[in-house]
């Protein structure tokens, strides 16, 4: 049976809220070319922290081409940078869906438009705007799936948030530089203009007004900052993240009651391989193998760092205490006493991601830097890395390996 043209998505008459229009959509618009501004610098920053220079060890993205730069070797002060970066944007990403879902609805009779592409321009601005909605529903999509450790999707979450966020991007600034004097123009009407594609010809009954519709956006923005934020904290703060996997009270008390993101037993680890006597870190250099037990690394000089635990995810810890042997202080025992290189670093763990990391030569030349054997005044736990784990300034929760087998120093 023919649908009559009337009650085609395409009908100018179909769609009926009244709450649409130039004015509303412009103001979003503006709130989201600010945002994602943010959120997409703060994911370069991201992927620069990872040290993409260092592939394939690091960086597992395929076929990256020229997307793979990076400007600078991540640094290690300040020590909370990693902390800082990825928790703006993480949350920031979720205060922004009710705003992006928003922005959406108040477009979507343009997706049904006819004919589809009325000049060059039009057609651009169709085919951007496309891709647009395409790229942010798979790039916040992942996100936030990521966040909430529900691996769904097909593949790896790295090289498919990467290439969405790189075609979302793309199509959110084509989008914007079509877009954005046409959204200054409608803010500073008097009047909004009753030609408009987005104002139906035969509304309904309003049941809020556009101002009343903001204040609800803005409300679901609050509740999802509310919501998620107190991950990046410990304490109380912690138990308002009541949407993130990793809210709620830390995971036990006394020194090792701090948030871990894998446990000994998910990563395979064999009690076993890390006892006393079976135990030794192997160390591979310019002069050759060294192996050492916990007790040699014990009696070897040592330090200790007040430095946080920050994760992809978006959660992370106030600072914790580690002590333990500067990694320079190891280099120094394979050949390298006065410039300590990149260093290649093997986990016991079995499976995951990240079983294996590397680490820049500034890095390793941190004082800070560690192969941590206790955490605030107690030797490691299991779970958190026992017998010996990375800990570094600012980098990323996943290059702070834990369970450490082996260290390779050399350029990578």
């Amino acid at each position: 049976m023919r649908v009559p043209a009337s009650r085609l998505p395409s009908a100018p008459g179909f769609w009926r809220s009244p709450l649409r229009g130039p004015r509303f959509t412009s103001l979003l618009g503006l709130v989201l070319l600010v945002g994602l501004t943010v959120l997409f610098a703060t994911g370069l920053l991201s992927y620069a922290a990872y040290n993409p220079g260092l592939d394939p060890v690091n960086d597992k993205t395929p076929d990256r081409g020229i997307l793979g730069f990076y400007l600078f070797a991540w640094p290690t002060d300040p020590h909370w940078l990693y902390r800082l970066t990825q928790g703006v944007h993480v949350t920031l990403g979720l205060t922004l869906v009710p705003v992006l879902l928003a922005k959406l609805w108040s477009v979507v009779p343009r997706l049904f438009t006819l004919p589809p592409a009325r000049s060059l321009a039009h057609a651009l601005e169709r085919l951007s705007l496309l891709l647009l909605v395409g790229g942010a529903l798979f790039t916040f999509g992942t996100g936030v799936l990521n966040i909430q450790l529900d691996y769904v999707f097909p593949g790896s979450f790295y090289p498919l948030h990467f290439y969405g966020a790189w075609v979302f991007f793309a199509a959110f600034v084509a989008h914007a530089v079509l877009k954005v004097p046409v959204a200054l123009r409608n803010l500073r009407a008097l009047r909004e203009e009753r030609d408009d594609d987005l104002i139906s010809p035969r509304p309904d009954p309003p049941t809020v007004s556009r101002r009343g519709a903001l204040w609800v956006v803005g409300g679901g923005s609050l509740l999802m900052f509310a919501t998620n934020a107190g991950r990046s904290f410990d304490g109380p703060l912690r138990e308002t993240a009541v949407l993130s996997p990793h809210g709620g009270p830390e995971p036990g008390h006394g020194p090792g009651g701090f948030q871990i993101n894998k446990t000994a037993r998910y990563a395979g680890i064999d009690p076993a391989e890390t006892s006393e006597d079976v135990w030794r870190l192997v160390l591979t250099g310019r002069t050759g193998t060294v192996r050492l037990g916990r007790a040699r690394l014990l009696g070897m000089e040592q330090h200790s760092a007040a430095l946080p635990i920050a994760c992809v995810e978006g959660w992370s810890t106030s600072d914790q205490w580690w002590r333990g042997v500067r990694l320079r202080d190891l280099a120094a025992l394979v050949g390298f006493e006065d410039d300590p290189p990149d260093v290649f670093v093997e986990s016991l763990q079995r499976r995951g991601a990240f079983r294996s990391g590397a680490l820049r030569a500034n890095q390793v030349a941190d004082p800070r830097s560690l192969l941590a054997l206790s955490v605030n005044g107690e030797a490691l736990s299991a779970d958190h890395g026992h017998p010996a784990r990375i800990i570094v300034p600012a980098a990323p929760g996943v290059l702070n390996t834990k369970w450490v087998a082996r260290m390779t120093f050399g350029d990578l």
